[in-house]
């Protein structure tokens, strides 16, 4: 009989349960037993509902207060020294230091840096490592969590991160080397495996995503090593878990592995079903990930059967699983909640629940359990039918993206004539301050917000409420001595959502909610048919925000690639058609700025990083349409008008060719938590155009004194021109209260101000302008 099985399941709750409860208690609205209670409540809803829908075997230890990385860094005491003493003492208050950072009771440390999750929209803390660490088990979280799904009647399996993955995505702050540490590491693992054992625990899901990636000799080594090690000791037995790819080059290696089942992703990479039943050992388990755990829309069962049936032919129904192709973290929790879309685009579309039943209905055709054919026939009239839609083709938007040429992707000037003509206008000081965009989202935002959708609010008393929103944020900026002005964004729920809700081709979920970081849920729109844009989207706020100030005031926008990324996309045509299309609409969005009087627009891409392919074989193809699709949008402007960029939370070291390529004037970068360590790629580059390393970090309620500001600021200027730096946060405010915006921002305009008189004291600014 073939399993249905489930990778992970999403953590924050369908109402967006988890959201709550944790922002309770930070607030100090809730105690840590309440919050430990709504957190044992919602796995308990969870695994109910993944029986119901048909799972055999649920998760468990899927489920996270914040991140599953940093609850293995906690788990094997892998906790830095500036933590220690407020982890021992309350373990609480110390795992979400290492997440938020903690600023009281005397106690003042900074967050661990945070990164993508492989090539998704969720982020990781990065655990930081360093020579001779030593590793022990802290705490039982995945026992404690494998006897609570017991205890409530449901068999589980829990989850692990491999040690070899965990290795690979940590960081040492010494430079070792991070794999040296395996063997330190491995004995932790060892014993928590023995412990799972001993309680019950039958299998054990270990995932090493990094599989998937480009592996170097030591990587394979310590694979080999790892599991070898593992083997030796009593323990479960052990599902090794790939997913985000191909195993490729390394299927020999997993299948090599003294594991006993192996996990392949085979929506991303379908065509290696034949190799890895041709390499499967006789004695492993195939789980096969047949359902796209990353995206929303229903599987081609018939496809999926298919396959299923072959594995079945080579291995027997009795070795064989099938599950989604990673966890369901990435997705919402169930499309029967979306009652407010159209019934045809609702009836395309599959959330974690629906995704389940689908395993099952493949589980039980393959098997031939259960007569499936109407579910089935349903199924496929339904492709048929979206494949036919006239929401979804739009042959005007066709023939404009068939039209374009070179020319469309280039500005009229090189960079170095484009900066001279717009420092004749904007006359900026040296180490100019700016913000990313956003402004505090407070409560009577949000409710006035929600009050105008709803009807209780007049449309003229919801502009004359964000009029007066955006006159308080122009005039705190100018007070405070800000030099390039933003609106605020008052009238933005979120920086996709926003666009999307004014681009035909576009869908909007009401409870479409994922995890992006701890309690930071966002709820991508959907990408259903063709894309452009019926009327200008930004230009009366920017001109109403310009027309309260002689500042240069920064029309914002998202860019082509972070629309795309941050999207569920319609899986019908290339990823590359798609943005094509946004990058034209967002053309004409920049063109109407310009022409309004915005001669600084700022066409934010965080997400140009995370669409990297896994493996480097593939990059240059998507770099190119990326760097061509952000172009598009940007370079029909005049020299004079000034192009910004924002990128947050990347390594830029392997892409600064390319985001060199992008030929923004300006861009401005994360890079407070690593210590300015993100600015080596460009430094290294000579990245030859203006650039803003964040100061300080605004995903921690933390604020940096203006000594450690100065500090951050002086990194960046022993490295760089000083007239190429700009003085910015990391990523834009919204998530942040106005009392720490503005005693942070005040902090950060006097830190510029006090490298501008340095500069100018020692006559580099001046000597740096009179060379252009």
């Amino acid at each position: 009989m073939t399993l249905v099985t489930n990778l992970g399941f999403p953590r924050i709750g369908a109402r967006r349960e988890l959201k709550r409860a944790l922002e309770d208690f930070w607030r100090g609205g809730t105690t840590a037993g309440q919050l430990l209670d709504d957190a044992r409540s919602l796995r308990a809803r969870h695994w109910a509902l993944q029986r119901e829908a048909g799972v055999d075997v649920v998760p468990c230890n899927d489920f996270s207060l914040y991140d599953h990385v940093l609850d293995t860094a906690y788990l094997f005491d892998a906790i830095p020294d500036r933590y220690r003493a407020l982890a021992d003492r309350d373990p609480l208050a110390g795992y979400f230091a290492l997440a938020r950072g903690h600023q009281k009771d005397g106690v003042d440390v900074r967050a661990l840096e945070m990164t993508k999750w492989f090539d998704t929209n969720y982020h990781y803390l990065v655990p930081e490592l360093h020579g001779g660490q030593t590793f022990r088990l802290r705490g039982d979280k995945p026992l404690a969590e494998f006897l609570e799904a017991r205890a409530f009647g449901f068999e589980a399996r829990p989850v692990l991160l491999g040690p070899v993955s965990f290795l690979l995505l940590s960081k040492t702050v010494d430079g070792s080397d991070r794999l040296a540490l395996l063997d330190r590491l491995l004995p932790a693992y060892a014993e928590l495996l023995g412990r799972l054992h001993a309680a019950g625990a039958g299998w054990v899901q270990i995932d090493e995503p990094c599989l998937v990636l480009d592996l170097d000799a030591a990587a394979q080594r310590a694979c080999r090593h790892a599991y070898a090690t593992l083997a030796q000791a009593a323990r479960p037995k052990l599902l090794l878990a790939t997913y985000f790819g191909a195993l490729g080059d390394h299927l020999g290696l997993a299948t090599s592995l003294p594991v006993d089942g192996l996990h392949v992703d085979l929506v991303r990479a379908p065509t290696q079903l034949d190799a890895v039943l041709a390499a499967l050992p006789a004695s492993f388990v195939l789980s096969l990930g047949v359902v796209d755990g990353r995206n929303i829309w229903r599987s081609d069962l018939d496809a999926a059967v298919v396959r299923v049936r072959q594995a079945q032919e080579h291995i027997g129904a009795e070795r064989l699983q099938v599950a989604p192709s990673c966890s369901l973290l990435h997705v919402p929790v169930d499309a029967t909640l979306e009652t407010a879309l159209p019934a045809e685009i609702r009836s395309w579309l599959a959330f974690a629940r629906q995704k389940i039943d689908e395993l099952r209905v493949i589980a039980d055709a393959a098997d031939g359990r259960a007569d499936t054919t109407a579910t089935l026939a349903a199924a496929r009239d339904g492709r048929a039918a979206r494949r036919t839609s006239k929401r979804v083709h739009r042959p005007d938007v066709a023939a404009r993206v068939a039209g374009l040429d070179a020319t469309a992707a280039q500005r009229t000037a090189p960079y170095a004539q484009r900066r001279v003509r717009q420092q004749a206008w904007m006359q900026l000081p040296p180490y100019p301050a700016t913000t990313i965009g956003s402004f505090p989202q407070t409560g009577d935002v949000r409710e006035a917000r929600a009050r105008n959708k709803s009807g209780k609010l007049a449309d003229a008393d919801y502009e004359a409420f964000l009029e007066a929103e955006t006159e308080k944020c122009v005039r705190f900026q100018e007070e405070i001595g800000i030099d390039v002005l933003v609106h605020g964004e008052f009238e933005r729920n979120d920086m996709v959502e926003y666009f999307g809700e004014q681009l035909d081709g576009f869908a909007f979920t009401k409870n479409g909610w994922v995890q992006s970081y701890g309690s930071r849920c966002v709820k991508p729109p959907v990408i259903y048919g063709d894309v452009s844009r019926p009327e200008p989207m930004t230009v009366r706020w920017s001109t109403f925000a310009q027309s309260l100030t002689a500042k240069p005031m920064k029309g914002m926008l998202t860019g082509p690639v972070t629309v795309l990324q941050w999207s569920f996309v319609r899986d019908d045509q290339p990823r590359e058609a798609t943005c094509r299309q946004i990058a034209l609409a967002l053309r004409d969005e920049v063109l109407d700025l310009e022409e309004a009087g915005i001669r600084a627009i700022q066409i934010d891409e965080p997400a140009l990083r995370e669409g990297l392919p896994l493996r480097r074989a593939d990059w240059n193809a998507y770099l190119a349409w990326a760097v061509e699709c952000f172009r598009i949008s940007a370079s029909g402007v005049a020299d004079d008008t000034q192009i910004h960029t924002h990128m947050c939370y990347s390594e830029f070291n392997d892409i600064i060719e390319a985001v060199a390529a992008m030929d923004a004037d300006v861009i401005s970068i994360e890079t407070s938590r690593s210590r300015m360590e993100l600015l080596d790629a460009f430094v290294k580059f000579r990245y030859p155009n203006e650039i803003g390393p964040g100061v300080y970090d605004i995903h921690s309620p933390r604020v940096p004194s203006l000594d450690e500001m100065v500090e951050l600021l002086r990194k960046a200027a022993a490295v760089l021109d000083p007239r190429q730096i700009w003085v910015n946060p990391d990523c834009g405010l919204k998530t942040r209260g106005w009392e720490e915006t503005r005693t942070a921002l005040t902090v950060m305009v006097e830190a510029a101000r006090r490298l501008r008189a340095e500069v100018v004291h020692a006559g580099q600014y001046v000597a740096s302008i009179s060379r252009q």
